[in-house]
C-alpha cells in the first residue's frame, strides 16, 4: 500500500505493508489490486505499542465476483511486535511533506516548550503529569473565563516552560512519585512561532515508558524531529528537519525520547493538547495553549451555562 496523506496534508508517497495508527491519526492508503483475482486476501489489524490482549482483527479484501465470504487460502500477514520500538520510529520518520504541496516551517520559533511527560500519584491515586502538573480542567469553559475575565474562573499563574530540575533521570521511575494538580494556560501571542518537545519517561514501573498520541486542537503543527534520551537544546536543534517536516495534528512520543513540533500560534482561542489516549487526558496528561483572546468575538448564550459563566449570564 501507498500513504499518500496524514492528517489532512500530502505526503511523499512510502510503499508500505504495515502502518501504525494512532489514536487521533488519520492516512489516505492507495491499494494496488494486482493480485490473483480468483483468490480473497485477508487484511489484519493488531494492537501496537501496547502488551496485547485481543485476538488479530481480520478482514477480508473481496475480489470480484468472488463471493465475499471464500475465505483466503493464504495466512493473514504478520504485524510487527507490540513492542518492537525501532520499528515504529522507523516507521514515522519515513513521512515528509510533499514538496509544492504543503507550506514549509518558519526557520526560527520565538518561544520554546519542554514538556516532561510523568506517571505520578495524587492522593495515592496514579495520574499522569506533565512539568509536574496533573491537568484538571475547571468547570468554567477556559474561553469564557478569559475573554471576560472572570476571576476565579482558572489559575492565572502559567505554567513552566521547562521542567525541573533539569538534571530529571528519565531512565528510571520518579524519585519523588507526587504531583499536583493545576488548570493553568500558556498563553502565546497570538501568530508567534512556537516550538514544543515533548521528552518521554520511565512510568511508575521500572523498565518502562509508554508511547503516546499527542494531539493539538486548532492548529496543526509540523515534526521538526524524534530523538533517543533526553533533549539537548542546544545540540538537538541542529538536527531539526526544516525543509520538509510533515504537517499534522497528531503525533507519537516514543519511550525514553522526546518528539520537537513547531506550530503557529494563528488561532485566537483557547486550545487543548493532549495524549489523544482518553484514559491518560482524563488523569492529567495534557495542557492548554490560548492566544488572541481579544480577536474572540462574543460568545453565544448556549456557552455561557457551565462554572462561573452562569452567575455572568444572570447578572446580564
Amino acid at each position: 500500500m501507498t500513504v499518500v496523506e496524514a492528517d489532512g496534508h500530502y505526503v511523499e508517497p512510502v510503499e508500505l505493508e504495515n502502518l501504525d495508527v494512532y489514536s487521533g491519526e488519520s492516512y489516505s492508503v492507495l491499494l494496488r489490486a494486482d493480485q490473483d483475482p480468483s483468490k480473497n486476501y485477508w487484511a489484519a489489524i493488531n494492537v501496537r505499542a501496547r502488551q496485547p490482549r485481543t485476538p488479530t482483527g481480520l478482514a477480508i479484501l473481496n475480489y470480484l465476483p468472488n463471493r465475499p465470504t471464500k475465505l483466503p487460502t493464504t495466512p493473514p500477514p504478520p504485524s510487527p511486535v507490540w513492542n518492537d520500538f525501532s520499528y515504529s520510529k522507523t516507521l514515522a520518520k519515513k513521512f515528509l511533506a510533499l514538496r509544492g504541496h504543503e507550506e514549509p516551517p518558519p526557520m526560527n520559533s520565538t518561544r520554546q516548550l519542554i514538556l516532561l511527560n510523568t506517571q505520578n500519584k495524587i492522593n495515592g491515586f496514579i495520574k499522569w503529569a506533565i512539568n509536574n502538573i496533573s491537568l484538571v480542567p475547571p468547570p468554567t469553559p477556559y474561553l469564557a473565563a478569559m475573554k471576560y475575565k472572570i476571576h476565579g474562573a482558572y489559575d492565572p499563574t502559567p505554567p513552566p516552560d521547562v521542567y525541573q530540575p533539569r538534571d530529571y533521570n528519565i531512565t528510571i521511575p520518579p524519585t519523588n512519585p507526587n504531583a499536583v494538580e493545576g488548570n493553568g494556560v500558556y498563553v502565546f501571542a497570538l501568530n508567534s512561532v512556537v516550538d514544543v518537545i515533548l521528552q518521554n519517561a520511565n512510568t511508575l514501573t521500572a523498565n518502562n515508558s509508554e508511547i503516546h498520541p499527542w494531539h493539538l486542537h486548532g492548529h496543526d503543527f509540523w515534526i521538526l524531529g524524534y530523538g533517543d534520551g533526553v533533549f539537548d537544546p542546544r545540540e538537538d536543534p541542529k538536527k531539526f528537519n526544516l525543509r520538509n517536516p510533515p504537517l499534522r495534528n497528531t503525533v507519537a512520543l516514543f519511550p525514553y525520547g522526546w518528539t520537537a513540533l513547531r506550530f503557529k500560534a494563528d488561532n485566537p482561542g483557547v486550545w487543548a493538547f493532549h495524549c489523544h489516549l482518553e484514559a491518560h487526558f482524563f488523569m492529567g496528561m495534557g495542557v492548554m495553549f490560548a492566544e488572541g483572546i481579544d480577536r474572540v468575538r462574543s460568545l453565544p448564550r448556549s456557552a455561557m451555562g457551565c462554572g462561573l459563566t452562569l452567575n455572568k449570564m444572570i447578572h446580564h
